[in-house]
């Protein structure tokens, strides 16, 4: 099976500065993958990569087996920011990114499955609202709708719930694997977040420090939805997670090439 997203021996530089040192990791249609590793390793970075956003220096990304620059058209991203048009409501935001993309006239036939995708969301009654009117969780749910109205085959989500408190975080979290799982799509998570990675990914892959390169790959097989804290299993992932991160952070030249 050819792989969604392919990474080969990726090479990267901004300026004087390696910023990937043979960077390879692959991920599988419908897959949930998260990517996690510390701050300033590149992990954002790969989702430009896969978006044909910037260019490897050296190596190969491939989405679908093809070069990043044919394939825009079948992946969707999700920011940090929601980044909704301040001047249109909910409903007119789910549709902006089809209305960019494919013109007015195709925004107009999506209304209903813009619609549905507001009902997925939990937004059903909120298509007349202003972003104003929103919660930032809320705003957010109109941002992964906006995505997945142009009916992506991948799903690029950028650390989408790190501006969120606490609590809608973890609501978020449930909603995301609920609508994967009804949508079946593939999914690219950044998070800095130990304990999101291990809740929401099939296999999560740890990054390095700069110059950046696979540090650990981790299957997680446990049963959905999971619990970290109820889960032995997930709890000794997260105690490695967390004693790889120290050993990062402590010493960033530990882990280079």
């Amino acid at each position: 099976m050819t792989p969604a997203i392919a990474f080969e021996r990726v090479d990267l530089k901004f300026g004087a500065e390696r910023i990937y040192a043979g960077l390879d990791f692959t991920v599988a249609p419908g897959e949930f993958f998260c990517i996690l590793g510390p701050s300033g390793c590149g992990k954002s970075t790969a989702l430009r990569l896969i978006g044909d956003l910037i260019a490897a220096d050296g190596g190969r990304v491939a989405v679908n087996g093809r070069p990043p620059a044919e394939m825009w058209s079948r992946i969707a991203f999700v920011f940090q920011s929601p980044r909704l048009a301040p001047w249109r409501n909910a409903l007119a935001n789910v549709l902006l990114g089809v209305e960019l993309r494919y013109g007015r006239a195709e925004a107009k036939r999506r209304t209903a499955r813009a619609r549905e995708l507001l009902a997925l969301v939990g937004l059903a009654d909120d298509a007349a609202k202003m972003p104003l009117m929103l919660s930032g969780g809320e705003r957010q749910r109109v941002a992964i709708a906006r995505a997945l109205a142009v009916d992506p085959e991948i799903v690029l989500m950028d650390e989408p719930f790190a501006a969120l408190d606490p609590n809608t975080r973890r609501r978020l979290r449930g909603e995301i694997e609920r609508i994967w799982r009804a949508t079946g799509k593939t999914v690219v998570f950044v998070t800095h977040d130990i304990d999101e990675a291990l809740t929401l990914g099939d296999r999560i892959v740890l990054l390095s420090n700069k110059p950046t390169r696979v540090l650990e790959t981790i299957r997680v097989d446990a049963a959905r939805p999971r619990d970290v804290a109820r889960d032995p299993a997930l709890r000794d992932m997260r105690e490695h997670l967390s004693a790889l991160f120290q050993t990062l952070e402590s010493d960033p030249q530990e882990t280079s090439p």
